[in-house]
């Protein structure tokens, strides 16, 4: 009669070990690695990955399966791409531009559209003051080699900081999460650098995002690089794609 009891035992422990496998392998899959993984991105996006520190950044930025994510001034789509992978079916990313942006970032962004790459991304183009997302609705913004174009002037472009940040204040969730990644301009420029090099004072956007109704919670270091001099601009073939940057993060208040 003993042995029957023990082959049973002996099933029961062994589909319970399978379960606990299969259970373990739900819960500690990696979404930033499969987004990063996924075979239909493109060898440029990959080399970027790389040049970019993208499992590092994503990873601190906080990006999780079910999020509402808004990707300001998203350009051509990089980042929403990626994010759109990782918060899945159950969220949601605002791919969203102005009229001169769009106008910039037209051609990479229509090849991620027509490839079908932008899985669970909406795409707005509309202006500061008109953006449209919800109140209250969103998890995360992004603002990725963007807010400096706030201190930007020309004739064609020309946006509110004050305006642009009521509208960053009113999509977010209380406690949800800002990202902010720029190229630093030297200490003490403030906004200045913005016009000519397309850099912002790292000091002075945490000073100027805080008193918007945000608080900073900390940085990452992935994307300094101590051999820029912050002298030019950031177009310049010598530093582009290696400019010092930061990455700071503030929570709505």
């Amino acid at each position: 009669m003993s042995r029957p009891n023990t082959l049973v035992s002996a099933l029961a422990a062994m589909l319970l070990g399978i379960a606990a496998t299969s259970s373990l392998g739900d819960t500690t899959a990696d979404p930033i690695r499969t987004a990063l993984a996924a075979p239909d991105r493109t060898a440029d996006d990959r080399a970027r990955d790389e040049r970019d520190h993208a499992a590092a950044v994503l990873t601190f930025i906080g990006v999780k399966p079910g999020m509402v994510v808004a990707d300001l001034f998203a350009g051509g789509g990089y980042y929403s791409e990626l994010i759109g992978h990782i918060v899945g079916s159950k969220g949601k990313v605002y791919l969203y531009n102005n009229a001169g942006y769009a106008a910039y970032a037209a051609k990479p962004l229509a090849e991620r559209q027509q490839s079908g790459r932008l899985q669970n991304v909406a795409v707005i183009d509309k202006e500061v003051g008109d953006i449209g997302i919800a109140p209250n609705s969103v998890d995360l913004v992004l603002m990725s080699m963007s807010y400096h174009d706030i201190y930007f002037k020309e004739d064609k472009w020309s946006v509110d900081p004050a305006a642009f940040f009521a509208d960053v204040h009113a999509m977010l969730k209380k406690g949800g999460t800002l990202v902010v990644i720029d190229h630093a301009a030297a200490p003490g420029t403030g906004s200045s650098a913005a016009q000519n090099l397309h850099r912002i004072d790292e000091a002075f956007a945490r000073k100027d995002i805080e008193s918007r109704g945000f608080k900073f919670v900390g940085a990452l270091d992935a994307l300094k690089n101590p051999a820029d001099d912050h002298t030019k601009i950031v177009f310049d073939p010598s530093v582009r794609g290696h400019t010092d940057r930061f990455i700071d993060k503030f929570v709505r208040e």
